[in-house]
């Protein structure tokens, strides 16, 4: 079973995206900003991150950096999601972007791409 971390600072989706995944059988964790995420991650490492953009404390882009900078947390996939049309280029090469607002169904395909 895939454990996904899901970090967005809007509870409703991480409420939504929580039962919807679970009900496909992944175990999934939450946090509400990049900082959470990072705490989390360290405890419990993710096979994917499905991570908002634009967030208080530490924004995905922050996130994705931090993960990047560190080499045993740069091989987790992430997929980074967000409402505006141009979102900068990472380091990281194997980030997905996903353009909000994403239907579920393009979500589990972009989970069971970059999960393997």
């Amino acid at each position: 079973m895939k454990t996904i971390l899901v970090v967005d600072d809007e509870f409703d989706i991480l409420t939504v995206w929580r039962l919807l995944l679970e009900r496909h059988g992944y175990t999934v964790l939450t946090a509400s900003n990049g900082a959470a995420a990072l705490d989390q991650i360290r405890k419990t490492r993710p096979d994917v991150i499905v991570s908002d953009c634009m967030m208080p404390v530490m924004s995905g882009l922050e996130l994705c950096a931090a993960l990047y900078a560190d080499p045993d947390l740069r091989t987790i996939p992430v997929i980074l999601c967000s409402a505006a049309a141009d979102i900068p280029a990472q380091q990281n090469p194997s980030i997905q972007y996903a353009r909000k607002p994403i239907s579920f169904d393009a979500l589990l395909t972009m989970l069971k791409r970059v999960s393997g």
